[in-house]
């Protein structure tokens, strides 16, 4: 078998680059480990930036997205309970972020993968990378016991942390950064109304917590917990009293409670690796980087990584010209750097930590008594959380 590009992994951004190269009359091939309904099945973040939004329109896939998508034009930080509005929309020149689950998101990629000629091999095991550092890339894989083989031009890797991709790129070429943060997210999904309109990033003195949702009926909430909690701990009386605490009298008084029927712990890292090209290999998506998700960046991180990937192949086979595959590492990673940062920055401001102390208390305060008060602050914070644009 042969094709121009083989993509390792059927993820969001995968799946993305995908439908764009088959759109642009690229041929490619996804191979993906798993079946389809344990790839769509995942339970993810489903807040959308508006490039992310922008992509799906471009590929003439949003029909659902914008008939069941929560278009939001603001959102909520809050101190001991008092809420600090930011006005997202009005401060980013009519800038928004979208609601939908990124179940939604792999339904309507895959859905539409047939009819527009997007290949997809489920249940590739033991895929390997071969000759990468050649000009002759190779990719290896076994399904139903027999043994395959794809000869690509290119190979881009989006197959996690754990995938064979990043594995590939020799020790003394990659480099690796990383900031393990000491707690992580407990979070359930319940069939109750959202308690507020739109997001509320609480900082409270018992921890972080975070009102979500998934659509009008369906609601995403989650608690900052120890690393080493245990689920099983945690009932849904327990959640629901330790959550609307955190939210304060006023919001807590109004969350409706009711029975969960997911609930997960999620540990909370920075990571990223550098560069996001060797060779004929490329890294996208969470092969090359992960961010806490405080502030929703990781499946945006994605979308926007293949995007650019997708307009340098464009370039490569349309105008024979290699300038944006040799500049797609640095574009890139300048991008997601700035996402790290931002993350990073809005994970220390509204999060306690083991050894804060009432000074590091004081500090937390104080930021957000000041973005409260300065509308450059609330201008820096709304850009970032709805997207920065593609450079």
């Amino acid at each position: 078998m042969r094709t121009q590009i083989g993509i390792i992994g059927a993820g969001r951004g995968r799946m993305v680059l995908a439908h764009i190269l088959a759109q642009q009359g690229i041929d490619a091939v996804v191979l993906e480990r798993r079946d389809r309904e344990y790839v769509e099945g995942r339970v993810r973040a489903g807040v959308l930036e508006q490039v992310t939004v922008d992509v799906m329109h471009s590929l003439g896939l949003a029909e659902r997205l914008d008939a069941e998508g929560l278009v939001h034009g603001g959102t909520n930080l809050s101190l001991d309970g008092e809420l600090i509005h930011i006005d997202m929309a009005g401060l980013t020149g009519g800038r928004t972020v979208t609601v939908y689950g990124q179940q939604e998101v792999m339904s309507d990629l895959f859905s539409a993968a047939d009819a527009r000629g997007v290949k997809i091999v489920w249940n590739a095991e033991d895929v390997a990378i071969e000759d990468a550092a050649t000009d002759k890339p190779m990719l290896r894989w076994r399904n139903d016991g027999e043994a395959h083989e794809l000869q690509c031009d290119f190979i881009v890797g989006c197959d996690g942390q754990h995938g064979v991709s990043r594995k590939t790129i020799p020790t003394g070429v990659l480099k690796e950064f990383e900031r393990v943060y000491p707690f992580g997210w407990l979070g359930i999904l319940a069939e109750v109304p959202p308690v507020e309109d739109e997001l509320i990033y609480a900082n409270h003195e018992r921890g972080f917590a975070l009102a979500s949702m998934r659509s009008p009926t369906r609601s995403r909430y989650y608690i900052q917990c120890e690393i080493d909690e245990r689920i099983e701990d945690w009932g849904d009386d327990r959640f629901w009293d330790e959550l609307c605490l955190r939210l304060g009298p006023d919001v807590g008084g109004r969350v409706t409670r009711g029975p969960s029927f997911e609930k997960s712990i999620a540990p909370l890292r920075s990571y990223v690796a550098e560069p996001m090209r060797w060779n004929r290999l490329f890294l996208a998506g969470d092969a090359a980087h992960i961010v806490p998700p405080t502030g929703a960046k990781g499946m945006n991180l994605a979308i926007s990584d293949v995007k650019i990937l997708a307009d340098a192949l464009v370039e490569y086979y349309g105008e024979k010209s290699a300038a944006g595959i040799d500049g797609y590492s640095a574009r890139a990673l300048s991008r997601v750097w700035k996402a790290v940062r931002f993350s990073w920055w809005f994970t220390s401001v509204t999060h306690r930590y083991p050894d804060m102390d009432g000074f590091d208390r004081r500090i937390q305060m104080a930021e957000l008594d000041y973005i409260r008060g300065s509308i450059p602050a609330q201008r820096t914070l709304a850009e970032n959380y709805v997207g920065l644009p593609l450079e």
